[in-house]
C-alpha cells in the first residue's frame, strides 16, 4: 500500500507549500522596496531636511515653533515601518507627574504614543506594517509626530524642569540679558504680586475719662 505522503495530492499539496516559500522573500522585498520609495518620495514632496544613512533607514529634521525641529528616525524593517522621535530628556523634577501626563496624552494620539528609553529620556514610537505605508497615512504620522513634540514641548518643560526654568530666568535677570524666550514660562517666573499694605488701625474711641 502506498504511503499517504506518496499521494499525488499530498505531492502537489506540498509543491504549492514549497512554492509559497520560495516566494515568500521575494514578496517580502517587493513590499519594502515599494515602501521606500513611499518614504522617500513623501519626504522629498514635503520638502523636509533628511538623509538616509543606510539602505531603508532615515533621520528627518521637522522645523517646529516650540521645540526649534523633531529629529525623528523611521526604519524599514522585514514587515513593518517604526517611527521614533526624541522630545525630551529625563525630566530634572516631578518625574511620576511627567509620566503620569505621558499616560494620559498617549490616549489621545494618532499612529503613536510616548515612551522612554532605559536612561528615562522621552521619545515619540510608532510602526506601522508595509502593507499600510501609502503617501497619505506617512503623511498623516509625520504630522502627528510633529503636532505631538511641539506642541506638547512647553507642558512637558514646564511639568519636569520648572526650578531649571526658575534659575535661568534669575540668572539671565541678573546679568541684564534678555528673558523673551522664556515669555511662555511666565507663569513659573513672574513674581508674585505684592500683598496690599494692611489699612493703618482706626483710632481708638474716646473714652469718658479722655473727654
Amino acid at each position: 500500500m502506498a504511503d499517504a505522503q506518496d499521494t499525488p495530492v499530498a505531492q502537489d499539496a506540498r509543491a504549492a507549500q514549497d512554492a509559497r516559500a520560495a516566494q515568500a522573500p521575494r514578496q517580502t522585498e517587493a513590499r519594502q522596496t515599494e515602501a521606500r520609495r513611499i518614504v522617500e518620495d513623501t519626504l522629498t514632496e514635503a520638502e523636509l531636511e533628511w538623509e538616509s544613512p543606510a539602505p531603508g533607514s532615515y533621520v528627518v529634521k521637522l522645523p517646529g515653533t516650540r521645540k526649534l525641529f523633531t529629529t525623528l528616525s523611521l526604519r524599514l524593517g522585514r514587515h513593518s515601518l517604526s517611527l521614533n522621535a526624541f522630545v525630551v530628556r529625563h525630566p530634572d523634577e516631578n518625574e511620576a507627574g511627567v509620566h503620569r501626563w505621558l499616560l494620559e496624552r498617549n490616549l489621545r494620539l494618532y499612529g503613536v504614543g510616548y515612551a522612554i528609553d532605559p536612561l528615562g529620556d522621552i521619545y515619540l514610537a510608532g510602526k506601522l506594517p508595509l502593507a499600510a505605508v501609502t503617501p497619505e497615512e506617512l503623511d498623516r504620522l509625520l504630522g502627528s509626530v510633529l503636532e505631538t513634540a511641539d506642541g506638547d514641548f512647553n507642558t512637558l518643560l514646564e511639568l519636569g524642569f520648572a526650578s531649571a526654568i526658575r534659575r535661568e530666568y534669575a540668572w539671565r535677570v541678573s546679568r541684564g540679558e534678555s528673558t523673551r524666550n522664556l515669555d511662555a514660562f511666565r507663569n513659573l517666573t513672574r513674581e508674585p504680586a505684592p500683598s496690599s499694605p494692611a489699612p493703618p488701625p482706626s483710632p481708638a474711641p474716646s473714652s469718658p475719662e479722655q473727654d
